[in-house]
């Protein structure tokens, strides 16, 4: 027999520290039901200062995400909070299913700003938000000698901006490259499970776009492209989801897909997202861990970006994806990544005029060894994890 869903209240004075930044992370979290709260980042890349009232909700990163708490919340009046327990989560958004649904939109608000962020602070400028934008994605990976991913770019430049000024330029290039290219899903289909070559680019940059996709087999590389460079902001495996953002805001997308190796994937429209939204909550809950996984890992991302000095940016960075890799189960073992010192390099925005010598610094780190396919290994990851924090708090310094 199922055991009824038993939900508690949990009172709160004003001035009241409900939260606390850093700390780890706690099994539950809450929903204000009545007074207000303000949230705090002190330590973080960005210093924000937040009020919630009825109906939002606080602490819910790091309790589905089994990660540290990600700021400071105290009760601005007498509060009262209803607690959700993670292990209860399912059954409460199967009965009810729009608290899931607004939790998810606002991680897709919060992740969509940690981008332009992200990107802001790295490359130190940002793009504009608009469709003939796609024609500068085209011609970067055009340049870039990749092909596949230049024709899909400027495909959809000339879909969206039949007008625009560079539209001779863009045929051209579409004509030179097509028979060359193994471009694949240039328009919108129903087919729900995909295949893509290595190379293939599956969304562009500044493109609209109404589906997010599900990882089955192989990987998929997350990059932007601002002022001719290119950033790689995470490469995604199995399980993993992306386009989630666009799906969610109905808003262009805010960054490069491109299949890292052949790869197999499920495409979500808005229609069945809503569908599984109302009929399965262990899928939902499921999403709510990875959208919240990723808002952690951005927020972290941000926190390196604050890193001046080039070998520790690249050294946090490394730690981020152990962390990512192995959750709260880090010790002092070694540890194989599936990232080359490239990948890393890309990962933090090093400018090419620096890579030269933070390669050859990085390469020698006896912190790591370069392995088999030029992968990073971690000589031991609980020491890692400790210098990189190290460098993250004396960069707030």
């Amino acid at each position: 027999m199922n055991t009824p869903l038993q939900l508690t209240l949990t009172s709160f004075k004003a001035g009241s520290y409900i939260f606390l930044e850093s700390r780890p992370a706690n099994d539950f979290f809450f929903i204000i039901k009545s007074g207000m709260v303000k949230t705090y980042q002190e330590n973080n890349a960005i210093e924000t200062v937040t009020k919630l009232g009825p109906g939002d909700f606080i602490g819910v990163v790091p309790c589905m995400s089994g990660r540290n708490q990600l700021e400071m919340v105290v009760a601005a009046t007498d509060v009262t909070c209803l607690c959700i327990k993670r292990s209860q989560y399912s059954d409460f958004i199967a009965k009810y299913n729009t608290v899931a649904l607004k939790i998810i939109r606002v991680f897709a608000k919060q992740m969509r700003e940690l981008n332009f962020n992200l990107t802001q602070i790295t490359l130190k400028n940002t793009a504009l938000d608009r469709p003939e934008e796609l024609f500068n994605i085209g011609m970067y990976y055009f340049n870039a000698g990749d092909l596949d991913a230049a024709y899909f770019a400027l495909y959809q430049y000339l879909k969206y901006c039949p007008n625009s000024v560079d539209v001779a330029s863009a045929k051209k290039k579409c004509d030179m490259l097509k028979k060359r290219s193994a471009a694949v899903y240039l328009e919108p289909s129903e087919d729900m499970n995909r295949t893509y070559p290595k190379g293939a680019m599956i969304m562009a940059e500044h493109q609209p776009g109404n589906e997010m996709y599900i990882i089955q087999s192989g990987q998929v590389r997350i990059t932007r492209v601002v002022d001719e460079h290119e950033m790689t902001l995470t490469i995604l495996g199995k399980g993993d989801l992306f386009g989630e953002m666009s799906l969610l805001e109905d808003k262009p997308r805010s960054a490069n897909a491109i299949a890292a190796s052949d790869c197999r994937l499920m495409a979500v429209n808005r229609n069945n997202f809503n569908m599984m939204v109302s009929s399965q909550p262990q899928l939902v809950s499921r999403l709510t861990t990875t959208f919240a996984e990723r808002v952690w890992s951005m927020y972290r991302q941000l926190a390196n970006a604050r890193i001046f000095n080039p070998l520790q940016k690249m050294l946090d960075m490394l730690s981020l994806k152990v962390e990512q890799a192995l959750g709260n189960n880090v010790d002092d073992d070694s540890y194989k990544t599936n990232y080359t010192v490239e990948d890393i390099v890309n990962l933090c925005g090093i400018p090419q005029e620096e890579r030269a010598t933070v390669f050859s610094q990085f390469r020698t780190d006896k912190r790591i060894k370069i392995v088999e396919e030029g992968k990073i290994m971690v000589v031991n990851c609980d020491e890692l994890l400790k210098i990189a924090e190290t460098y993250r708090k004396n960069s707030h310094v």
